[in-house]
């Protein structure tokens, strides 16, 4: 037998289990990374925006305004208006190269709208916006003196980057509803009676007051929990008081300061958009991408990919992530939910993370203590998720003490 051989084994099993044990170790940080990933892309934007002045209106109930936006029949606009969100999370680059580029294939279309438009979870935007019916939309990202266009016109999707002069095209992307699907209610009354009835003893609807909105008279249609424990303080929408479009949205949160989502128009037509508004022509020189192109780009792996985690990782998902997906259980109801899942993998130790890890699980989590045991906080200013050292996720937009009371209920 040679000095270093193994009895039974043979030197490819051993570098079968030695790929093996590093796939396992690199699952580990499946977990914690998801769950931080989770933390930062919460939001849906809804557009809508304020000024000053309350305008002198007429007494109406939430009933009432609620019927109002039900029965808008706005099909034409067009506008300016203007995105704030502030998730209090630290810079968003940072998770995207904690991740190593895992989100998007090599050579992906900057003009990629499923790209591009993330770029509106964090910070300020100006937008401009054109809508005729449900065939043509038109929105623009203004970014200094670079634009970003995005078209949908008929069955045809355009989007364009005006920095790399890149443009990105899709056809059929708009078939819409699924046969089956469920209708809405058949009146503005109907579906009133129904947000109410949905509300509950858990929600508080109410109108507060009136604002003048891009000019506009409006109605602030304010939300709130009734249950302690949820991270969101309010939700107001302010509704032309004309026509019942929502002009302005608010999402506060729980700690105070800006808001977490502050969007609206400073200024709205809702005239008819002249045709040309929607036409496009790919510019000269442009670097066109398909969609179907797009997304099989989207499939391939990052460069390094294999010989970090190896050519056959994710192949057994049951066996390499011990079966995280499965267990999921929902605790409470209302505004204070809370998803909890038992991945089966113990969280790893986070001294023992590759150093670009490390730092995007210290910037996002806290490390937490309580009946359960250990585990580590990821924040935002609306959803937080604890991951215990045993494997368990508990999320929801919830504040830590809820969460840790959910942890400690469960042991």
């Amino acid at each position: 037998m040679a000095p270093n051989e193994v009895p039974g084994e043979t030197a490819g099993e051993i570098r079968g289990e030695a790929r093996g044990e590093t796939r396992r170790r690199a699952s580990r940080y499946v977990v914690p990374v998801a769950v931080a990933g989770v933390a930062a892309a919460t939001i849906g934007l809804v557009p809508a925006l304020a000024a000053s002045g309350d305008p002198d209106l007429p007494e109406i109930t939430a009933q009432q305004l609620i019927e109002k936006i039900a029965a808008s029949e706005t099909q034409t606009l067009s506008g300016t208006f203007r995105v704030s969100t502030d998730l209090g999370l630290p810079a968003l680059d940072g998770l995207a190269s904690g991740l190593g580029g895992l989100g998007g294939g090599e050579g992906s279309s900057t003009a990629d709208p499923s790209q591009k438009l993330t770029e509106l979870a964090s910070g300020t935007h100006t937008l401009r916006l054109a809508a005729d019916g449900p065939e043509r939309q038109r929105l623009t990202l203004l970014d200094g003196s670079d634009e970003y266009s995005l078209i949908h016109n008929g069955d045809d999707v355009w989007a364009y980057d005006s920095k790399s002069n890149e443009v990105f095209h899709e056809k059929g992307a708009f078939e819409g509803p699924e046969a089956g699907q469920k209708e809405l209610p058949a009146t503005p009354k109907e579906l009133a009676d129904e947000v109410l009835r949905a509300a509950g003893d858990t929600t508080s609807i109410t109108v507060d007051g009136t604002a003048k909105v891009a000019g506009r008279d409006a109605y602030q249609l304010v939300i709130k929990p009734k249950q302690a424990g949820s991270t969101v303080a309010s939700v107001k929408i302010a509704v032309d008081a004309a026509n019942g479009t929502p002009l302005k949205f608010t999402l506060s949160s729980v700690e105070g300061g800006k808001p977490v989502v502050d969007a609206g128009f400073t200024k709205v037509d809702f005239a008819r958009p002249d045709a040309s508004v929607f036409a496009f022509e790919v510019p000269k020189g442009a670097k066109v991408t398909e969609g179907a192109e797009e997304a099989r780009k989207s499939e391939k792996l990052p460069e390094n990919f294999e010989k970090e985690f190896g050519k056959d990782f994710g192949k057994d998902f049951e066996k390499e992530f011990g079966g995280f997906g499965k267990g999921l259980n929902v605790i409470g109801e209302g505004w204070t939910t809370i998803a909890k899942l038992d991945t089966g993998v113990p969280a790893p130790k986070t001294d023992e993370a590759p150093k670009e890890i490390q730092g995007l699980l210290d910037s996002f989590g806290d490390k937490v203590t309580g009946k359960f045991g250990s585990g580590t906080l990821f924040k935002t200013k609306l959803v937080n998720a604890l991951l215990t050292d045993d494997g368990k996720v508990y999320v929801g937009a919830v504040t830590k003490d809820a969460l840790v009371d959910a942890a400690n209920a469960g042991k």
